[in-house]
């Protein structure tokens, strides 16, 4: 299984995509170093920095006529990846 599960595209990170970040949502199990392999592998760009972020899975409930309907939406990390100056990575190119 790949490292790097699908890129993060949302308004705040499009802010960031212009100071050279980009957001990803990773393997649970994967550590920094793991993941500047794989965005340097898949996307051909020096890496300088990276953080990472767990996000908890959130308790939702719906009520209904007959009854209370619980759930929870999953839990996921996240990576904000810092490229060296001058890189771009382009999320785009093959649609």
């Amino acid at each position: 299984m790949s490292v790097l599960k699908k890129p993060i595209v949302t308004e705040k990170v499009a802010a960031l995509n212009e100071k050279g970040k980009y957001g990803f949502i990773v393997d649970d199990d994967a550590n920094k170093i793991e993941i500047r392999k794989a965005v340097e592998k898949m996307y051909g760009v020096n890496v300088e920095s990276v953080k990472t972020l767990r996000y908890q899975g959130k308790v939702k409930s719906r009520y209904t006529k007959s009854r209370v309907i619980t759930g929870k939406s999953k839990s996921y990390k996240k990576a904000i990846v810092q490229v060296a100056d001058g890189e771009v990575i382009d999320f785009y190119s093959g649609i």
